[in-house]
């Protein structure tokens, strides 16, 4: 959407997207649109060397290794967003490389059809903030003002959350109750929602949530967690979920920063997480499973 508006845009990844995408452009397929967007496309992280705004958008798996990586080409004035799962990523992008990066939370039902094709289906806006504490000072709220509009102009919704911590744990809640049951039950989420039988699931695992979040402190917004989780459902209906994709592919998935990292702050809370401690046992069963089927 950024270079769709115009602005100079590098995507750095897999050699099967880059030279899909150096060939034909980007083919985005979106509700609103159908589009081949022409944008460079390299494999070199030095690539990011000029950048001026990076977008670190790997799987959590792969947090440390791209931070390590990116460190010795991020210019003086570069700015990184976390556009990531889970709630831990900008404290390890840190501690592994020293960069202080900004967490980004992202609503969007997409997935990748085929190199250098995205199929998009819903939704699509984001919630940026400061975990350092620092979004209240003048410099660093403009900064973050800023790159908000910069999306906003791409026709990206973003905006500014002095809650950024709040608003991570929100993400994460919503990824626990809906990635692995859409893994387990090769659904999209309309469905799982609909079920009677999921969507009691569902509820027990933003209860655990909910409790977990409380025990450590954080300050969710002032919502009813099980109507926001419901509601994307309806948001995203034909969503599935990142894990389910993961699994397709036969790759590791985020379970560990989903559902996983529910269980291990809840032991150390002393809060019991049994549906979530489940679903998180289930999906790495089938991890170990589907890995072994495509190494035959």
């Amino acid at each position: 959407m950024l270079a769709r508006a115009g602005a100079p845009v590098t995507l750095i990844g897999r050699p099967q997207h880059v030279e899909a995408i150096t060939r034909d452009g980007l083919l985005l397929d979106s509700p609103h649109f159908q589009q081949q967007i022409p944008v460079s496309a390299s494999m070199q992280m030095s690539t990011a060397r000029e950048a001026e705004l990076i977008l670190l958008c790997v799987k959590t798996p792969a947090t440390v290794e791209a931070a390590k990586s990116l460190a010795p080409y991020l210019g003086p004035g570069a700015t990184v967003l976390s556009l990531q799962n889970g709630v831990d990523n900008v404290e390890r992008i840190h501690s592994a490389a020293a960069i202080e990066a900004f967490p980004t939370v992202v609503y969007v039902a997409a997935e990748m059809i085929a190199p250098g094709r995205v199929r998009h289906t819903g939704r699509g806006d984001l919630i940026i903030g400061d975990l350092l504490g620092h979004a209240r000072e003048d410099a660093r709220r403009r900064q973050l003002e800023s790159i908000s509009a910069l999306f906003a102009r791409a026709g990206v919704p973003c905006r500014v959350s002095d809650n950024i911590e709040g608003e991570l744990w929100t993400k994460m809640i919503i990824n626990c109750t809906y990635n692995a049951l859409s893994a387990l039950g090769r659904a999209r989420y309309h469905r799982l929602a609909q079920n009677p039988w999921t969507r009691k699931v569902m509820i027990k695992t933003i209860q655990e949530a909910v409790a977990v979040a409380n025990a450590a402190g954080v300050r969710l917004p002032e919502v009813d967690m099980i109507e926001v989780g419901l509601k994307i459902a309806e948001t995203m209906a034909f969503a599935i979920s990142s894990t389910a994709q993961d699994l397709a592919r036969g790759r590791l998935t985020e379970i560990d920063s989903l559902n996983g990292y529910l269980v291990r702050r809840g032991a150390e809370l002393g809060v019991a997480t049994p549906v979530n401690q489940t679903l998180h046992a289930l999906v790495k069963v089938l991890e170990e499973t589907m890995a072994e089927r495509g190494k035959g």
